[in-house]
């Protein structure tokens, strides 16, 4: 098993997300986001190794609809995935995390080779250990990496067959234009020969969509809170997490869930070299969560250069799985 800890050019190798401090291009993009009215923290800082835990502890709960509507999908049509997806591919997980999905997905199509890739060191590691007691057949990779700059695989990653696996439905946190350049960016690393397998969330009604991003539990709440004590690390600043409440919503005219964290207070927050208020009431923008109707969505990927689209569905149309090919 092969483990790679960084693959951009502008991260210097043994560095990540998880670090205990930025970068100075991290430091850049974050001291110059929390400046701004409004004020935004980009959702890939949710993922250090607290914020995976509770991301993992968010897909149990009963209002998050999204996981287990996508396994039974999957489940469903195991069979035919693996009669279009032949044994011996390369299958790429974007965003892997704990390589839960990944294990089934194995089993189902026997791939040659897996890659795992995904921004939190810790919580990859552990994934792709376990991944391989599991899949011992499998040639497992794994690659820690700031997924929204360019991405380079290992040498030995077979440039055939290429199946770029990325579920949960986490294009929906790319704004359409950047979600449109991302699946270009996949549509480049499958060639011509390879096929995108996705995770779609589809549009609901608001009720549903509001209490899977704000359960009763609170989990969703502490997941959003912690990108405060991740960024606290990150670039020394002093937010206390409890001075902030944690906000989602359905914003009907943009198609998308938001979350936000919302000063109970004024806030005065301090990082060296600088600082600013929160005044009572202001929030920072913490993650974008778009839904999609199939048509819609299809539109995207041929926009990309997937010609070749199937898709299947859970019986109320809450989620959908694709199949795209170029």
């Amino acid at each position: 098993m092969s483990f790679v800890h960084s693959v951009s050019a502008s991260i210097p190798a043994r560095t990540w997300l998880g670090s205990p401090t930025a970068t100075p291009a991290q430091r850049v993009e974050l001291v110059t986001a929390l400046q701004v009215r409004p004020a935004s923290i980009a959702s890939k800082y949710f993922y250090d190794a607290r914020g995976s835990a509770l991301f993992e502890e968010i897909t149990r709960l009963p209002e998050y609809y999204p996981t287990r509507t996508e396994q039974h999908i999957l489940a469903s049509h195991a069979d035919v995935l693996a009669q279009q997806i032949a044994p011996g591919a390369t299958v790429i997980e974007w965003g892997a995390g704990n390589c839960d999905k990944a294990r089934q997905l194995c089993a189902w199509l026997a791939p040659q080779f897996f890659v795992a890739l995904d921004i939190s060191a810790d919580c990859l590691r552990t994934g792709v250990r376990q991944l391989q007691v599991a899949c011992p057949a499998v040639q497992v990779r794994a690659v820690v990496a700031d997924l929204t700059l360019d991405l380079v695989l290992p040498a030995d990653v077979p440039r055939e067959r290429r199946v770029v696996f990325y579920p949960g439905s986490s294009i929906g946190n790319y704004d359409p234009p950047q979600a449109l350049q991302l699946l270009q960016r996949m549509r480049a690393l499958v060639g011509s020969d390879g096929a995108l397998l996705l995770g779609v969330d589809l549009l609901k009604p608001k009720r549903v969509l509001e209490a899977a991003y704000d359960d009763a539990a609170g989990v969703t709440a502490a997941f959003n809170r912690n990108i405060l004590r991740h960024v606290n690390r990150l670039i020394g600043s002093d937010f206390d997490e409890d001075d902030w409440a944690h906000k989602a919503f359905f914003n009907v005219d943009e198609k998308r869930i938001e979350m936000h964290l919302q000063a109970r207070t004024e806030v005065h927050v301090r990082w060296p070299g600088g600082g600013r208020v929160f005044g009572a009431g202001e929030s920072i923008h913490t993650e974008n969560s778009y839904k999609y109707d199939l048509h819609g969505f299809t539109a995207l990927l041929e926009g990309a250069g997937f010609a070749q689209v199937q898709a299947w569905t859970d019986a109320q149309n809450w989620f959908a799985v694709v199949l795209a090919r170029p």
